[in-house]
């Protein structure tokens, strides 16, 4: 007899909408499971709506990818999850309230975004958790406890969804179970079966699971998904390349992200025109064909792109890969590979006036303290060569022990993202706002830039940054961020500037909000063309500290601020 196939992880309620983006046809939505053994997976809507799909198998492992069609749009229906005709979720005696899908009906309908980045898996209940209580498990605790609170239609997560260079002490244990740590990598993950730990570790935690399952979500990577300050440089690439466990580890990791994250971005569309999808599911062990497609990616990155689009109504989200997709030779470094670049442009105009707010994701900030973005400049400069040899091998060294790699540290495509904002953010049709959604630097801030010179987009322009969701930031880093700030830092950074011989950037910024540190979340309402920030912080009743450590209603959401981005 068959044993059950039994569900080891999910459901992630990845994509709710409608293909025309109006309330015209049906709904549909997108359902990701991984499964005990090969089977059927099936998504049954109490509305009578539903799907089903085969699983497809990657180094051992079984997973669906479940399109949902038939919904009405405008509605929320609960749904259950069978795998060969056996309820697999909700799971026995769950007290969580049911996993529904909401499917958006107009286009000016309301759209609530919450958005952050950096997140190590929560402490077990009961365990003391030295980085405080996790943003997302405390938002879920929240919602579970009271179903009719307003919840996100979408959930952002902008990079290091899991830490493949940082484990936790049960993962480091369980890896000392199967090889020996004292040889490379180490007490890292070295190959996909030990990222499928993370994953389990981060998405089986009680409360964050069901968050997944009923608040759909997009998400990309950043360095910690493969490993820090991945793809700083040429000369830091090369290294890795002489390293024996690295070729595992990046393939791995590239498609581990794939199967766990990238899939889930895309639309049913997008899923029924995706070549590689395809070959998974036709083949009977999909390995070989997706660790093709990660050495692809490896060997020529400007093959493959993870950056995507998402429309949500009157609102347009583009998603940038500013990690795997950089030209790394320092004499035409870039943040985005001329494909890419021109990707991010186009789908940034076109359909002019289609669209009230521009999102741009990018897991690294454009606008930094301006101490440290003129670091990062006067860095680039001497990596360069611009002021000779020796200051260029000093440079090299300083770029990785100071992780001098946002859009700082590539000056041409820092100052391209900023045409392109003006230009998206000017005319009669422009958005009412353009906010580049940020996380990375283990706090949150507002800063909001003038252009140079006449001209300059009518559009409210943001950069929104929000890390962590669930990590911690050194004492000296965080003293350093808040004087990057300061106006004795900009003279600094102006010295620096001149010594690189740097252009002065099109843009000058301010910080309006923050800087905020601890675990936090920012979410935008978007109405129309009016927009409205909030930035929530996990606490414990007894401040700032502490995990879980006991019942839910000890850890709570405090708002540190909200305001008006744009009216209506």
């Amino acid at each position: 007899m068959t044993e059950p196939a039994g569900l080891r992880l999910g459901p992630l309620l990845r994509y709710a909408g409608t293909e025309s983006g109006g309330t015209e046809g049906g709904g549909t939505a997108t359902v990701w499971v991984e499964t005990g053994r090969a089977c059927t997976a099936e998504v049954r809507c109490a509305d009578g709506a539903g799907g089903s799909a085969p699983t497809f198998r990657i180094a051992g492992h079984h997973y669906a990818l479940v399109t949902v069609a038939g919904l009405t749009p405008a509605t929320t229906t609960a749904y259950e999850v069978f795998l060969d005709g056996d309820r697999v979720w909700p799971l026995p005696d769950s007290g969580f309230p049911p996993s529904t899908i909401t499917v958006p009906g107009a286009p000016d309908t309301a759209l609530t975004v919450a958005f952050g980045s950096c997140r190590w898996a929560a402490k077990p209940e009961g365990e003391h958790d030295p980085v405080g209580p996790d943003a997302l498990d405390t938002l879920a605790a929240r919602l579970a406890a009271d179903p009719s609170a307003d919840r996100p239609d979408v959930l952002l997560l902008l990079g290091d969804q899991v830490y493949a260079d940082e484990v936790s002490g049960a993962t480091r244990a369980w890896l000392a179970g199967r090889r020996d740590l004292d040889r490379p990598p180490g007490a890292e993950v070295a190959d996909y079966e030990e990222y499928t730990r993370l994953y389990d570790e981060s998405w089986l935690d009680p409360e964050v699971r069901w968050l997944l399952s009923t608040v759909p979500s997009c998400m990309i990577f950043d360095d910690h998904d493969l490993i820090d300050d991945w793809n700083t440089s040429a000369a830091w690439l090369a290294g890795m390349r002489e390293k024996p466990w690295w070729r595992e580890r990046l393939l791995s990791g590239l498609m581990s992200y794939w199967v766990y994250q990238h899939l889930g971005n895309l639309t049913p569309a997008e899923l029924a025109a995706d070549p590689l999808f395809a070959a998974v599911l036709a083949a009977e062990d999909g390995t070989d064909d997706l660790r093709a497609f990660a050495a692809l990616a490896d060997a020529d990155p400007a093959a493959v792109r993870w950056s995507y689009r998402r429309d949500f109504g009157r609102t347009r989200l583009l998603m940038a890969d500013t990690r795997a997709a950089r030209v790394l030779d320092e004499d035409r470094r870039a943040m985005l590979d001329a494909g890419e670049a021109r990707w991010l442009r186009e789908q940034a105009l076109a359909d002019p006036g289609s669209y009230d707010h521009l999102l741009i994701g990018s897991s690294l900030p454009w606008l930094l303290p301006p101490l440290i973005h003129d670091a990062e400049g006067w860095n680039a400069a001497l990596c360069r060569g611009d002021r000779g040899e020796r200051w260029a091998r000093l440079g090299e060294g300083i770029r990785r022990r100071a992780d001098l790699e946002h859009w700082a540290a590539f000056p041409d495509s820092f100052a391209e993202l900023a045409r392109l904002i003006s230009e998206a953010g000017s005319g009669p049709d422009a958005p009412a706002t353009i906010c580049v959604l940020s996380g990375d630097v283990h706090h949150a801030y507002i800063a909001e830039p003038s252009w140079r010179g006449p001209g300059g987009p009518v559009s409210r322009v943001l950069q929104l940054t929000c890390s962590p969701v669930h990590n911690s930031i050194p004492r000296v880093l965080e003293v350093g961020f808040r004087f990057g700030w300061s106006g004795v830092s900009r003279a600094w950074g102006r010295l620096l500037a001149r010594h690189a011989r740097a252009e002065p950037p099109p843009v000058r910024w301010k910080r309006t909000g923050g800087p905020w540190f601890g675990n936090q979340l920012m979410t935008l309402t978007l109405r129309g063309r009016a927009a409205r920030l909030r930035l929530d912080q996990a606490r414990t009743d007894g401040g700032k500290g502490g995990g879980k450590g006991g019942p839910a209603e000890r850890r709570r959401l405090v708002t540190v601020d909200e305001r008006e981005l744009s009216g209506g």
